[in-house]
């Protein structure tokens, strides 16, 4: 078989951040050399229909249907960002053998800023920090999801503890983070997998920064033999 041929040594399926869809992830798909699939979710990328359940753990068996729908190929990456990544730690707790990696960018929710209070205390202070250009990209998809929907999403996730989901499983877990991201501070992320922290940035980082993301992704890949 020759080069133009071979299967690609690994799929990423992706649970994009809260109130994004699949363009929040490009610029990090546009630096990385596999297959990359975005599984939006009511609350991501996607209106909220009435009585939707949006616990994490609940949106979480949808993803593990898709992980069980890819059959044999390739070893799957899941990878996540914001509170998309409480989602995909609980996927990946209900169907490990499906799951090479774990890939969390900017985890929430920290449970010292569970409380809205705190909460919005931490978005304030990292949102000072973000690179304003990318605000009509994030307009376009956070109109797309809808404000209510994303406020119901977020109260159901910041109950969520993301730690719970986590334990137990034994496939590597990379957490990626900006060095301005008071959301995802350098603590809580070390408390969740293997730490990484970029030159630059701050929550928002798959969008303002994905050759970065793309470059930590791929160096803990290879680091696992995965690629």
């Amino acid at each position: 078989m020759d080069e133009t041929s071979a299967p690609p040594p690994l799929r990423l399926l992706v649970v994009p951040g809260l109130g994004l869809d699949a363009r929040s992830w490009a610029p990090v798909e546009a630096r990385l050399g596999w297959p990359v699939t975005v599984r939006t979710l009511p609350g991501y990328g996607e209106p909220v229909p009435r009585g939707t359940d949006l616990a994490p753990a609940v949106l979480a068996r949808r993803v593990a249907d898709d992980l069980a729908g890819l059959g044999a190929g390739p070893p799957v990456v899941l990878a996540a960002h914001s509170s998309g990544c409480q989602v995909a730690a609980h996927a990946a707790r209900l169907a490990p053998e499906r799951v090479a990696a774990l890939v969390l960018v900017g985890p929430t929710t920290d449970p010292r800023a569970a409380g809205w209070p705190a909460l919005a205390r931490r978005w304030l202070a990292t949102a000072a920090r973000e690179d304003p250009r990318q605000v009509p990209a994030l307009a376009r998809q956070y109109r797309r999801t809808g404000l209510g929907s994303m406020t119901r999403t977020m109260d159901a996730a910041r109950r969520d503890d993301v730690r719970r989901a986590l334990a137990g499983l034994t496939c590597p877990v990379l957490v990626v983070r900006g060095p301005h991201d008071r959301i995802c501070p350098a603590d809580w992320a070390a408390k969740l997998g293997r730490p990484v922290t970029l030159p630059r940035g701050a929550h928002m980082v798959v969008t303002t920064h994905g050759a970065d993301v793309a470059a930590a992704v791929t160096a803990f890949l290879t680091g696992e033999g995965l690629a």
